[in-house]
């Protein structure tokens, strides 16, 4: 069986529940997402891109 979901969609899941669930307080939360935001307008966004996409594709392929 296969699950497909979107990266954003499950770390912002992610960030939730480590928000309500005390881990995380909402300025870090708010100072991670920002910069997440603004690393995506620079020159690294391609190669974070392409590693985050080769881990998710190696990921991918564990069968269990």
């Amino acid at each position: 069986m296969s699950l497909r979901i979107s990266l954003v969609l499950l770390l912002g899941i992610v960030l939730v529940v480590l928000i309500r669930g005390g881990s995380l307080k909402a300025g870090p939360a708010v100072v991670s997402v920002l910069f997440g935001f603004f690393l995506a307008s620079t020159s690294m966004a391609p190669e974070i891109n392409r590693l985050v996409s080769n881990v998710v594709g190696m990921i991918g392929q564990i069968r269990f």
